[in-house]
């Protein structure tokens, strides 16, 4: 199978050239992503729905995240990434759904299964307004274990540490190798068990102005 293809770029963010997905992790070139969040409104309360990652993913395997986000191919543009919602979790979203929310330049580092990796990513981080059910979602089973969803703000409790931990309810993968049965699922969530990255709280806040 052939390796996916990204756009690099050096510091200064200026494009470089191409490179496989392992290689850019392997060296730490700069890449770009994309981010979407899913919230719902449900009364006065605001909900905000994040992924659990697959353990088989290269970069921070089990590890909640963004409800959906993935790295752009050579040659897309961030128009182009919306399809990163349909592909994960079976929803399909025209870009001019989408708001935007800023941009976020992040660096890790870590090492899954004895071999280190180097993240460097621009991502474009937007909002989605989406009721559908979460039992209504199709989760591509190789890239996510489930998605669930909490209350926004205390979700901003959890990530400013003035909440140890949170319970969530969601649909998650029976197992991958099924073909992706799905089933309802309740989890115990703490701000530790989330992706590094800073800002968390600062994006739950920005969400609560999506309408």
């Amino acid at each position: 199978m052939t390796e996916e293809l990204f756009d690099i770029y050096d510091e200064q963010l200026n494009p470089i050239g191409t490179a496989t997905r392992s290689e850019t992790h392997a060296r730490g070139y700069w890449h770009r992503s994309f981010h979407c969040w899913l919230t719902r409104r449900q009364g006065e309360r605001r909900f905000v729905r994040f992924q659990l990652r697959q353990d088989g993913k290269d970069t921070h395997p089990g590890h909640y995240d963004i409800t959906v986000a993935g790295h752009l191919s050579a040659g897309e543009t961030i128009r182009d990434a919306v399809r990163e919602i349909e592909e994960e979790i079976g929803i399909s979203v025209a870009f001019e759904e989408l708001i935007p929310i800023g941009q976020l330049r992040e660096e890790g580092v870590g090492e899954v299964n004895g071999v280190p990796f180097i993240d460097r990513e621009v991502s474009d981080v937007f909002g989605c307004v989406c009721d559908l059910p979460l039992t209504s979602l199709t989760l591509q089973a190789e890239e996510v274990a489930g998605v669930y969803e909490a209350d926004l703000e205390e979700l901003i409790r959890l990530f400013d540490g003035e909440l140890p931990e949170l319970t969530a309810e969601g649909v998650e993968v029976v197992d991958p190798l099924t073909g992706g049965l799905q089933q309802t699922g309740r989890r115990i969530v703490r701000s530790g068990e989330f992706v590094p990255r800073e800002g968390y709280a600062e994006i739950m806040r920005a969400l609560r102005a999506c309408t």
